[in-house]
């Protein structure tokens, strides 16, 4: 039985995938199975000596190579809101007295504006899989924790936060969809 029967004509991109609920940190499918994995925080090694990059960078290599299952690396932009920040600055700039200080805080301002002006973005990094079995889930979850830890790299399980960003970014090609009132000409 088709799962859209009744459903308008004109639907969304959204009703075409196979996802039924995004909830526990989890896409939950049609097919019965849960996407789920875990987020990296990024590191830059680069800054590093030779000697540590080759260890993590072989750290990594063995890592990958001891996964036993599927999986999807995934990198997703996601906007920077500094919005809270700005105005934090902007408080204390109206509470400050001293000259130099004043000025320092103006900077923080300008640059803060260039980034919002820019639309400055964080990449992210996941790495995704999909199984039924809940047990199997968590294994996998700790496993890729306690890899990545060896690799000198923290993780956690992505949030349903997370996994929406992964979906729009699947869905716009990594641009952030605004609506605005169309007006007459």
């Amino acid at each position: 039985m088709p799962r859209n029967k009744g459903v308008p004509k004109n639907r969304s991109t959204e009703d075409w995938l196979p996802i039924r609920a995004i909830q526990s940190g989890m896409i939950f499918t049609y097919a019965n199975n849960k996407v789920t994995g875990v987020k990296i925080t990024p590191r830059n090694i680069f800054i590093l000596d030779a000697g540590a990059q080759d260890n993590i960078l072989t750290s990594l290599k063995n890592f990958y190579n001891m996964i036993d299952f599927e999986f999807w690396l995934v990198v997703a932009d996601r906007p920077v809101d500094i919005s809270v920040y700005m105005s934090q600055l902007q408080l204390l700039l109206n509470n400050t007295q001293t000259p130099a200080i004043r000025k320092l805080i103006l900077q923080d301002l300008d640059k803060g504006q260039s980034f919002m002006n820019n639309n400055i973005v964080d990449t992210e990094y996941y790495i995704l899989f999909k199984d039924k079995d809940e047990d199997m889930i968590q294994k996998k979850i700790r496993l890729l924790i306690n890899g990545l830890a060896t690799c000198g790299l923290n993780a956690q399980q992505v949030s349903n936060d997370d996994l929406r960003i992964v979906m729009e970014n699947f869905l716009n090609g990594g641009s952030t969809t605004k609506f605005g009132t169309v007006m007459p000409q």
